[in-house]
Protein backbone atom coordinates (compact mmCIF):
# COMPACT_ATOMS: atom_id res chain seq x y z
CA UNK A 1 0.00 0.00 0.00
CA UNK A 2 1.28 3.46 -0.89
CA UNK A 3 2.33 5.77 1.94
CA UNK A 4 1.65 8.85 -0.16
CA UNK A 5 -0.61 11.15 1.79
CA UNK A 6 -3.72 12.30 -0.06
CA UNK A 7 -4.52 15.94 0.55
CA UNK A 8 -8.21 16.69 0.08
CA UNK A 9 -9.57 20.18 -0.34
CA UNK A 10 -12.85 20.94 1.39
CA UNK A 11 -15.95 20.67 -0.79
CA UNK A 12 -16.50 24.43 -0.64
CA UNK A 13 -13.25 24.86 -2.58
CA UNK A 14 -13.86 21.94 -4.96
CA UNK A 15 -17.37 22.86 -6.09
CA UNK A 16 -16.38 26.04 -8.01
CA UNK A 17 -13.76 24.04 -9.93
CA UNK A 18 -16.27 21.32 -10.79
CA UNK A 19 -18.79 23.92 -11.96
CA UNK A 20 -16.13 25.64 -14.05
CA UNK A 21 -15.18 22.36 -15.74
CA UNK A 22 -18.82 21.59 -16.54
CA UNK A 23 -19.40 25.04 -17.98
CA UNK A 24 -16.28 24.84 -20.15
CA UNK A 25 -17.35 21.40 -21.39
CA UNK A 26 -20.83 22.65 -22.26
CA UNK A 27 -19.41 25.65 -24.13
CA UNK A 28 -16.70 23.69 -25.97
CA UNK A 29 -18.98 20.85 -27.03
CA UNK A 30 -22.05 22.93 -27.88
CA UNK A 31 -21.43 22.45 -31.60
CA UNK A 32 -21.21 18.65 -31.53
CA UNK A 33 -24.76 17.94 -30.35
CA UNK A 34 -25.19 14.25 -29.53
CA UNK A 35 -22.33 11.80 -29.75
CA UNK A 36 -21.47 8.23 -28.79
CA UNK A 37 -19.30 7.51 -25.76
CA UNK A 38 -16.72 4.73 -25.97
CA UNK A 39 -15.40 3.35 -22.66
CA UNK A 40 -12.46 0.99 -22.15
CA UNK A 41 -9.08 0.43 -20.59
CA UNK A 42 -6.02 2.64 -20.98
CA UNK A 43 -3.90 -0.50 -20.56
CA UNK A 44 -4.93 -2.21 -23.80
CA UNK A 45 -1.95 -2.27 -26.18
CA UNK A 46 -2.11 -1.30 -29.88
CA UNK A 47 -1.47 -4.90 -30.92
CA UNK A 48 -4.57 -6.13 -29.07
CA UNK A 49 -7.59 -7.23 -31.12
CA UNK A 50 -9.68 -5.06 -28.80
CA UNK A 51 -7.67 -1.99 -29.88
CA UNK A 52 -8.44 -2.87 -33.49
CA UNK A 53 -12.13 -3.32 -32.66
CA UNK A 54 -12.28 0.04 -30.92
CA UNK A 55 -10.54 1.76 -33.83
CA UNK A 56 -12.95 0.15 -36.30
CA UNK A 57 -15.95 1.22 -34.25
CA UNK A 58 -14.62 4.77 -34.00
CA UNK A 59 -14.18 4.97 -37.76
CA UNK A 60 -17.64 3.55 -38.44
CA UNK A 61 -19.27 6.01 -36.07
CA UNK A 62 -17.49 8.95 -37.70
CA UNK A 63 -18.48 7.81 -41.20
CA UNK A 64 -22.09 7.67 -40.01
CA UNK A 65 -21.83 11.32 -38.95
CA UNK A 66 -21.65 10.59 -35.22
CA UNK A 67 -19.18 12.24 -32.87
CA UNK A 68 -16.96 9.87 -30.88
CA UNK A 69 -16.47 10.77 -27.21
CA UNK A 70 -13.70 8.94 -25.35
CA UNK A 71 -11.53 9.47 -22.31
CA UNK A 72 -8.60 10.97 -24.21
CA UNK A 73 -6.00 8.57 -22.85
CA UNK A 74 -4.17 5.60 -24.40
CA UNK A 75 -5.50 2.10 -25.04
CA UNK A 76 -9.15 1.69 -25.99
CA UNK A 77 -9.71 5.43 -25.69
CA UNK A 78 -6.90 6.22 -28.12
CA UNK A 79 -8.16 3.61 -30.57
CA UNK A 80 -11.68 5.03 -30.64
CA UNK A 81 -10.37 8.58 -31.06
CA UNK A 82 -7.93 7.44 -33.74
CA UNK A 83 -10.61 5.68 -35.76
CA UNK A 84 -12.86 8.73 -35.72
CA UNK A 85 -10.04 11.23 -36.30
CA UNK A 86 -8.53 9.39 -39.27
CA UNK A 87 -11.99 8.93 -40.78
CA UNK A 88 -12.40 12.71 -40.78
CA UNK A 89 -15.00 12.84 -38.01
CA UNK A 90 -15.34 14.69 -34.75
CA UNK A 91 -13.25 13.06 -32.03
CA UNK A 92 -13.67 14.30 -28.46
CA UNK A 93 -11.19 13.53 -25.69
CA UNK A 94 -12.21 14.06 -22.06
CA UNK A 95 -8.75 14.01 -20.55
CA UNK A 96 -7.87 13.51 -16.89
CA UNK A 97 -4.34 13.14 -15.54
CA UNK A 98 -3.74 9.95 -13.58
CA UNK A 99 -0.53 8.25 -12.41
CA UNK A 100 -0.88 5.62 -15.16
CA UNK A 101 -2.14 8.09 -17.78
CA UNK A 102 0.30 10.98 -17.97
CA UNK A 103 -0.27 11.90 -21.63
CA UNK A 104 -3.30 12.45 -23.83
CA UNK A 105 -3.65 10.77 -27.19
CA UNK A 106 -3.10 12.85 -30.32
CA UNK A 107 -6.33 11.97 -32.15
CA UNK A 108 -8.66 14.64 -30.79
CA UNK A 109 -10.52 17.37 -32.65
CA UNK A 110 -12.04 18.60 -29.37
CA UNK A 111 -9.96 18.27 -26.23
CA UNK A 112 -10.98 19.00 -22.65
CA UNK A 113 -8.94 18.60 -19.45
CA UNK A 114 -10.48 17.70 -16.12
CA UNK A 115 -9.25 17.64 -12.54
CA UNK A 116 -12.43 16.01 -11.27
CA UNK A 117 -14.01 12.69 -12.20
CA UNK A 118 -17.42 14.17 -11.29
CA UNK A 119 -17.44 16.75 -14.06
CA UNK A 120 -15.67 14.47 -16.55
CA UNK A 121 -18.21 11.68 -16.17
CA UNK A 122 -21.14 14.09 -16.25
CA UNK A 123 -19.81 15.39 -19.59
CA UNK A 124 -20.06 11.90 -21.09
CA UNK A 125 -23.72 11.73 -20.07
CA UNK A 126 -24.41 15.31 -21.14
CA UNK A 127 -23.57 14.63 -24.78
CA UNK A 128 -24.14 10.92 -25.45
CA UNK A 129 -27.02 9.25 -27.25
CA UNK A 130 -25.39 5.81 -27.09
CA UNK A 131 -22.69 4.07 -25.06
CA UNK A 132 -20.15 1.42 -26.05
CA UNK A 133 -17.99 -0.42 -23.52
CA UNK A 134 -14.97 -2.47 -24.51
CA UNK A 135 -12.79 -4.40 -22.05
CA UNK A 136 -11.64 -2.33 -19.13
CA UNK A 137 -11.06 -2.24 -15.40
CA UNK A 138 -12.69 -0.46 -12.48
CA UNK A 139 -13.08 2.83 -14.37
CA UNK A 140 -14.85 1.17 -17.29
CA UNK A 141 -17.12 -0.78 -14.93
CA UNK A 142 -17.89 2.42 -13.04
CA UNK A 143 -18.91 4.18 -16.26
CA UNK A 144 -20.90 1.19 -17.51
CA UNK A 145 -22.89 0.69 -14.31
CA UNK A 146 -23.60 4.38 -13.94
CA UNK A 147 -25.01 4.46 -17.48
CA UNK A 148 -27.15 1.41 -16.69
CA UNK A 149 -28.38 3.03 -13.47
CA UNK A 150 -29.22 6.34 -15.14
CA UNK A 151 -31.14 4.68 -17.98
CA UNK A 152 -32.86 2.21 -15.65
CA UNK A 153 -34.02 5.04 -13.35
CA UNK A 154 -34.87 7.30 -16.30
CA UNK A 155 -32.49 10.02 -15.20
CA UNK A 156 -31.21 10.15 -18.79
CA UNK A 157 -33.10 9.25 -22.00
CA UNK A 158 -33.13 5.67 -23.20
CA UNK A 159 -29.98 4.85 -25.14
CA UNK A 160 -28.23 1.85 -26.69
CA UNK A 161 -25.68 0.37 -24.27
CA UNK A 162 -23.42 -2.03 -26.16
CA UNK A 163 -20.74 -4.32 -24.75
CA UNK A 164 -18.08 -5.20 -27.31
CA UNK A 165 -16.19 -8.39 -26.50
CA UNK A 166 -18.44 -11.40 -25.92
CA UNK A 167 -15.80 -13.55 -24.24
CA UNK A 168 -14.63 -10.74 -21.96
CA UNK A 169 -18.11 -9.76 -20.76
CA UNK A 170 -19.60 -13.25 -20.51
CA UNK A 171 -18.60 -13.82 -16.88
CA UNK A 172 -20.08 -10.52 -15.76
CA UNK A 173 -23.37 -11.25 -17.50
CA UNK A 174 -23.48 -14.73 -15.94
CA UNK A 175 -22.91 -13.18 -12.49
CA UNK A 176 -25.63 -10.57 -13.04
CA UNK A 177 -28.08 -13.29 -14.01
CA UNK A 178 -27.09 -15.62 -11.15
CA UNK A 179 -26.86 -13.04 -8.37
CA UNK A 180 -28.85 -9.94 -9.29
CA UNK A 181 -31.65 -11.37 -11.41
CA UNK A 182 -32.14 -14.58 -9.40
CA UNK A 183 -32.33 -12.60 -6.15
CA UNK A 184 -34.70 -10.07 -7.73
CA UNK A 185 -32.24 -7.23 -7.22
CA UNK A 186 -32.91 -6.08 -10.78
CA UNK A 187 -36.05 -6.40 -12.87
CA UNK A 188 -36.57 -9.13 -15.49
CA UNK A 189 -36.28 -6.59 -18.33
CA UNK A 190 -33.18 -4.80 -17.05
CA UNK A 191 -30.78 -7.07 -18.93
CA UNK A 192 -32.53 -5.99 -22.12
CA UNK A 193 -30.77 -2.65 -21.66
CA UNK A 194 -27.57 -4.35 -22.88
CA UNK A 195 -26.47 -5.61 -26.28
CA UNK A 196 -23.37 -7.82 -26.45
CA UNK A 197 -21.42 -8.36 -29.66
CA UNK A 198 -18.00 -8.71 -31.28
CA UNK A 199 -19.17 -7.28 -34.60
CA UNK A 200 -18.85 -3.56 -35.51
CA UNK A 201 -21.68 -4.11 -37.99
CA UNK A 202 -24.01 -5.08 -35.15
CA UNK A 203 -22.87 -2.04 -33.15
CA UNK A 204 -23.74 0.28 -36.01
CA UNK A 205 -27.01 -1.46 -36.88
CA UNK A 206 -28.18 -1.11 -33.30
CA UNK A 207 -27.23 2.56 -32.99
CA UNK A 208 -28.55 3.60 -36.42
CA UNK A 209 -31.81 1.69 -35.87
CA UNK A 210 -32.28 3.40 -32.51
CA UNK A 211 -31.58 6.80 -34.07
CA UNK A 212 -34.11 6.12 -36.82
CA UNK A 213 -36.76 4.72 -34.47
CA UNK A 214 -36.51 7.56 -31.96
CA UNK A 215 -35.59 10.72 -33.89
CA UNK A 216 -37.26 12.88 -31.25
CA UNK A 217 -34.51 11.98 -28.76
CA UNK A 218 -31.97 13.63 -31.04
CA UNK A 219 -33.88 16.90 -30.89
CA UNK A 220 -33.22 17.35 -27.18
CA UNK A 221 -30.44 19.71 -26.24
CA UNK A 222 -27.55 17.98 -24.46
CA UNK A 223 -28.29 17.98 -20.73
CA UNK A 224 -26.98 16.66 -17.43
CA UNK A 225 -28.69 13.71 -15.72
CA UNK A 226 -31.68 14.85 -13.70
Amino acid sequence: MSNNKIVRMPATQQIPGIMSELQKAADTLEEIGWGVSVFGSARIKPDSPYYALSEAVGARLAKAGLTVIAGGGPGIMEAANKGAFEAGGKSVGLNIKLPQETTNNQYQTHSLSFDYFYSRKATFFMHSAAYIALPGGFGTLDELFEVLTLVQTRKIPSAPIILVGCTFWAGLIDWIKAKLLTNKLIGPLDLDLLTITDDPDVVMQHIVAFRNDFPELQDYAPALPE
